[in-house]
């Protein structure tokens, strides 16, 4: 199924991008609706992250072409920051700061309108208000996990990039940040990047995946269509067939660019 032009918010043709000679992102191309939620996955070196950056214009594309709401990327990015966020475990907030300075500076950063009584806000959440007046370096990783999710919605974000973001949290906390961004997405009508190892997380989350391995995409479809396909049982067992190159089935390499759906 297509997605009309109105409903585009990330659009991806041709990507590409090289370090030293060697292409980590190779002619990757994909679309993201409006309101919709799309799993990046892959093993280790796949070029999710360095994708997931050129996204946020962090990152200079080789190659290709980056829209996100219709503005490019690449020389316009600044038209469309304070519409978009990201959140991390591998990106740390400042660390001598508390969680209460990082999250008033970065809503401060987006513009956001009143931004302490967003604050409270996001603590009642979040349950972030204990933590408040703790320096960043001080937390555990799963209260850092937790912190960066806040600051990823400070600025109430339509399109949100995702990397791990449940990551060093217990199960049961785990379970409700799901359940939450499953809310602020309805509520926001936000499209969401999400890159993730927990392909329970994936298959409860996404209406579509995208499987990369060396830098290209090599499979995608949704959840259940990819695991009928491969003939299995969960994603984690295609995820598996896909980067071992093992495949009970043999899949022709998918049309890059198809609409996500």
């Amino acid at each position: 199924m297509s997605i009309a032009p109105a409903d585009r918010v990330i659009e991806v043709a041709g990507l590409c991008k090289e370090f030293d000679g060697t292409r980590v992102v190779d002619d990757v191309a994909f679309t993201v609706a409006r309101g919709q939620t799309v799993a990046l996955l892959g093993a280790n070196g796949a070029g999710k992250t360095t994708t997931i950056a050129m996204l946020l214009g962090l990152l200079l594309p080789t190659a290709g072409r980056i829209e996100v709401f219709g503005e490019d990327m690449v020389r316009h990015r600044y038209r469309v920051l304070g519409r978009i966020n990201f959140s991390s475990p591998y990106v740390d907030l400042p660390r001598r700061l508390t969680v209460a300075q990082n999250l008033l500076f970065f809503a401060r950063l987006y513009g956001v309108p009143n931004p302490k009584e967003r604050l409270r806000e996001l603590s009642e959440q979040l349950d972030l208000a204990p933590l408040l007046r703790q320096r960043i370096g001080e937390l555990s990783a799963g209260q850092k996990t937790r912190a960066s999710l806040a600051k990823a919605l400070i600025n109430r974000p339509e399109v949100i990039f995702l990397d791990e973001p449940t990551a060093s949290l217990d199960p049961d906390t785990a379970d409700w940040v799901r359940g939450y961004l499953e809310t602020y997405q309805k509520q926001r009508g936000a499209a969401i990047l999400l890159a993730s190892h927990n392909m329970a997380e994936v298959e409860r989350l996404a209406a579509f995946v995208l499987m990369m391995r060396r830098g290209r995409i090599v499979d995608q479809g949704t959840p259940t269509e990819l695991i009928q396909r491969y003939g299995r049982h969960t994603l984690e067992q295609v995820f598996l067939d896909i980067v071992r190159e093992t495949g009970a089935a043999k899949p022709s390499r998918p049309e890059q660019g198809a609409a996500a759906r």
